[in-house]
């Protein structure tokens, strides 16, 4: 019997989306689920919001935690405890199974099965007495959420948070789940330790073979094979990816929608490149569809993660920095090409949201922003019929038509989830009003509705700051400079890294997470080649040698601390510690960071000649193209590498006094394969130097160190790379 027979989620509950590839040998799968014995019972139903306890009865060793999520279960009769592995040791000493539960703060589902089960006094004796219990935020341990993740998805194809799992105590999974019901809760312990008690040799074969199967799904062939890539493996990986596009509603077709702008991003791209109309247009559509729909918060600006219906319609309205962070390099790179007006305000109210709600006092950005309130998900951001008509007045009719408010599109309980259905030139039309006016009203049903929230019950925040996501920020603000010119965002992404050099950055290591007090000490790669990729970007604007040499000091400490020698790749974290090293491929919500190190050292490579950077660079990226061809959308920041490699990839040095100004205009237009760099003065920098005249500015087109003459006009060398 399969242990994990009885799986099955119901309305959006626990199955969040977690993109994982499954490169292991399907024959080897399959034992591992034949041979697991047990069934789980799984049940999604509506439940009712329990107070939460007021008076401390309990108090657990994660009342010494600064992670939000953890303190919340602080006062749990649970034994909670913090990962470690003096945890997993105790576990060996007291021959208890060990019970790692990982959540993180703004997941709806983690808070009703923390008040209906992990709050219940009988439940916590069965696993105090029984268990060794941890309580993980994988927000500050993503290694130990990619592992037990990836378990669960072996073992029941499904995944998601809250996530539970049982395990040996060396740390290997004997069972995993998500949410369980109270009743199914105290099942799944007594049936999994009467198991483990009686047959101790049978349950550590299992979990042999679980984490046997974890360990494949993180092999990865190396490869030098340089052939691999070409228009073809590109062209095959877009046409299998096309047939699952939405062509109506955008982004690809499913039961929810997510944004992941690395994959529109990755699309613009290679639409330009390859001339593929329909791959732009469907592009165009899901911004618009995205900027149009309830996943963007039209009041308070800014995206909620993910939208739980195929339409974009209703969204689970947690906000992430990380969601955040991309949508303003998705919209800044997009409106290089469309021009669109309504992509801008999406940037423009993306970073006000961002200032006004997620930025602490001295600089930093917060993790995310719960999707509930008063113990009801949403309840911040919906609107009821009857309160909109006493906010709004005599504006409320327009309104109404503006945001598609009426009986037929209640969400429920009676309330409406704000989204438009058409650009703002086909309202004005269809309602014969001039642009002024529809502004002016935008304006004022702005100023009314954020007042009218304001005396709501704000959702809670939570407030790490988590640097690989601080430096997606960064990437974003600088893209978005780059389209509009506007100082304020670079001084923005400027100030921000300067806040993470102080805080994250010491002795040479960075910690993932930051929060005063905080005993946390990991770093993860996502957070070198994220910041190192961020610092690249702002060299590239500012010319600030500083942060170029940033950008180098972290690729040089991730080769040192990261490399894994048999793959070719980078390992996600430092230490051995877990029951199987992570070598992380594939994008989710987040690119992966392997690809993100690949890109840095082919730009990198480029800047300073450094054939050393770029040969690894296209290693790493021929051994990703089976997995390319076969699942594009969980591979486009790859694709985006494969661009760079099979198509002409442009160096443009911009040398001379008035460079600034240059590169700004070429900044402000889409120039996929290119990589733009400038200076005001004499370099020593291979791209730049014996390049300066002075009084003179010079653009020069490069490719592969082979250069045409110099120009003195953006126009010239835009013509100069079309002619190479």
């Amino acid at each position: 019997m399969n242990l994990f027979a009885d799986v099955s989620v119901g309305k959006y509950c626990i199955f969040d989306r977690y993109k994982i590839t499954m490169q292991f040998n399907y024959s080897r799968r399959l034992i591992i689920l034949m041979i697991l014995v047990f069934t789980s019972f799984y049940s999604c139903k509506e439940n009712q919001e329990s107070e939460k306890t007021v008076e401390h009865k309990f108090t657990n060793a994660l009342v010494d935690e600064t992670s939000p999520y953890l303190l919340q279960h602080a006062h749990n009769p649970v034994n909670w405890r913090p990962w470690s592995q003096n945890a997993l040791d105790d576990a060996k000493k007291e021959d208890k199974l060990v019970l790692v539960s990982i959540g993180y703060s703004s997941c709806h589902w983690c808070h009703v099965m923390e008040e209906e089960t992990f709050e219940d006094e009988e439940v916590a004796k069965v696993m105090n007495e029984n268990f060794i219990n941890i309580k993980v935020d994988r927000e500050e341990r993503p290694d130990v959420d990619q592992i037990y993740m990836t378990a669960l998805q072996l073992i029941s194809g499904n995944g998601g948070w809250p996530l539970n799992v049982i395990t040996l105590p060396n740390g290997k999974p004997l069972y995993g789940g998500t949410y369980h019901t109270k009743e199914q809760w105290t099942q799944v312990l007594t049936k999994i330790n009467e198991l483990y008690r009686n047959d101790p040799d049978k349950a550590a074969e299992y979990a042999d073979m679980v984490a046997g199967g974890i360990a494949e799904t993180n092999l990865i062939q190396p490869s030098s094979d340089f052939s691999l890539l070409s228009k073809e493996a590109l062209n095959h990986s877009v046409e299998k990816w096309r047939a699952n596009w939405d062509l109506e509603k955008g982004g690809d077709t499913g039961s929810q929608k997510f944004m992941i702008p690395s994959n529109l991003s990755f699309l613009l791209d290679y639409a330009a490149l390859s001339e593929d109309e329909q791959a732009k247009a469907h592009v165009e559509n899901s911004l618009d569809q995205m900027a149009l729909g309830g996943i963007n918060d039209h009041i308070g600006g800014g995206f909620y993660r993910y939208s739980v219906d195929s339409e974009w319609k209703v969204p689970h309205f947690e906000k992430m920095l990380y969601d955040n962070a991309q949508a303003l390099s998705l919209y800044s790179k997009a409106y290089t090409i469309f021009k669109k007006m309504e992509y801008k305000n999406v940037v423009w109210e993306t970073i006000d949201f961002l200032k006004n709600e997620m930025k602490n006092n001295s600089g930093g950005y917060y993790a995310a922003l719960n999707a509930d309130s008063d113990g009801e998900e949403g309840k911040f951001y919906v609107w009821k019929q009857e309160e909109l008509k006493t906010i709004l007045g005599d504006g409320f009719n327009l309104f109404a038509s503006y945001y598609d408010i009426a009986d037929d599109t209640v969400w429920e309980d009676g309330n409406h989830v704000l989204r438009r259905i058409m650009s703002d030139s086909d309202f004005i039309a269809q309602n014969e009003i001039t642009g002024n006016v529809l502004n002016a009203a935008k304006s004022e049903w702005k100023k009314k509705l954020m007042k009218a929230r304001a005396k709501r019950t704000r959702p809670s925040t939570d407030d790490k700051i988590i640097t690989s996501w601080n430096a997606l920020l960064i990437t974003g603000l600088v893209d978005a400079y780059k389209a509009f010119g506007q100082k304020s965002f670079l001084s923005e992404a400027e100030n921000i890294f300067q806040y993470l050099k102080k805080n994250s950055y010491q002795n040479e290591s960075l910690v993932h997470t930051y929060k005063k007090g905080s005993q946390q000490k990991e770093g993860f790669l996502e957070d070198y080649s994220f910041l190192a990729k961020a610092a690249l970007q702002l060299y590239t604007v500012t010319f600030k040698t500083e942060y170029l040499d940033f950008a180098r000091k972290l690729t040089g400490l991730v080769e040192i601390r990261f490399h894994d020698e048999a793959s070719g790749m980078y390992r996600y974290n430092k230490g051995d510690e877990l029951i199987a090293k992570i070598i992380k491929t594939d994008d989710g919500v987040l690119p992966s960071p392997n690809a993100v190190m690949a890109h840095n050292l082919f730009e990198l490579g480029h800047i300073d000649y450094n054939t050393n950077y770029t040969e690894k660079s296209k290693k790493m990226i021929s051994a990703m193209v089976p997995m390319i061809k076969e699942s594009a959308p969980s591979y486009s920041k790859w694709n985006a590498l494969l661009l760079q490699n099979i198509f002409p990839y442009f160096e443009v040095a911009v040398v001379g006094d008035a460079s600034n100004l240059l590169v700004a205009s070429l900044n402000e237009k889409h120039l996929p394969n290119t990589l733009v760099v400038g200076s005001t003065s004499s370099s020593e920098l291979p791209l730049l130097k014996d390049r300066y005249v002075e009084g003179d500015t010079y653009i020069y087109v490069c490719q592969n160190t082979t250069c045409k003459l110099p120009v003195s006009t953006v126009q010239q060398a835009i013509e100069q790379m079309a002619d190479f």
